[in-house]
């Protein structure tokens, strides 16, 4: 598994989710829990993590949804 991408904002990790099943590749959110028990300080963020074999073409989904800058693609 690979992060895809972090955020804090659980609504904008449900609509990336929901992105990323539409292209049939499947993904989790990991520190789910974490982060809620943190509240809002947006000290630890969601990860958005997706299969190795699934990471590229997931970045190529996110970035022509204008979801994701092509320059986050590459780090």
């Amino acid at each position: 598994m690979r992060e895809l991408i972090r955020s804090g904002d659980p609504v904008r990790l449900s609509f990336l989710t929901a992105l990323l099943a539409d292209a049939g590749i499947d993904s989790l959110i990991l520190d789910t829990h974490s982060s809620i028990m943190q509240g809002s300080l947006d000290i630890l963020p969601q990860r958005l993590m997706v299969a190795d074999d699934d990471l590229a073409r997931a970045r190529r989904v996110l970035i022509e949804a204008e979801e994701m800058r092509a320059d986050e693609a590459t780090s």
